[in-house]
């Protein structure tokens, strides 16, 4: 569906994943600085389980947000935006759909690997991704936390700076188009 000169901003199933997948990411990274360590004899807590379940509902939003944005084109670029800040705002865009993948499905993997069960919610247990403890995934759960704490905000930074940028600096309407009501 492609959208018209008219229209030129984003549509409002892209807005609500968009702006979905922040609130998601918020509250995972309370969980995630709230939640005691996690270390060899650490068992599942109540702040544990639910990180767990928003990371599974993350990756979800996540599968219906690329699957939105393969089937649904997304508006033109704005007149008088640079190529390059075009190019940065794509690799940016896709570094930040990988993530929304693998950082979760890490932290499921470090779940398995640990003996946590993934229980969404507290209602249904997903399966594990591996056997408990198996050689060779210990890794898992530090690359989940480096990717989260480092790749991830340094990221979502990149993508606040560039958005305040276009609103205060350039003034060019690049914001408004992901903003809800607009």
């Amino acid at each position: 569906m492609a959208i018209s000169a008219a229209r030129p901003g984003y549509d409002g199933t892209a807005k609500f994943l968009h702006w979905a997948v922040l609130a998601l990411l918020v509250a995972q990274f309370i969980l995630a600085w709230t939640m005691p360590h996690i270390g060899r004899n650490t068992k599942p807590d109540t702040l544990i389980n639910l990180h767990l379940s928003f990371g599974v509902v993350v990756l979800a939003v996540a599968v219906v947000r690329l699957g939105w944005r393969m089937t649904h084109s997304e508006p033109q670029p704005l007149a008088g935006i640079p190529p390059w800040q075009m190019r940065s705002a794509r690799v940016i865009h896709w570094l930040l759909y990988v993530l929304l993948f693998v950082v979760p499905i890490l932290g499921w993997i470090s779940a398995s690997w640990r003996g946590f069960p993934v229980i969404l919610f507290g209602l249904v247990e997903l399966p594990k991704l591996m056997a408990t403890r198996l050689p060779g995934w210990s890794w898992t759960g530090d690359v989940h936390g480096i990717l989260a704490n480092y790749a991830m905000l340094a990221l979502v930074g990149l993508h606040v700076a560039a958005a305040l940028y276009h609103y205060v600096v350039r003034k060019d309407g690049v914001l408004q188009r992901m903003l809800p009501g607009a």
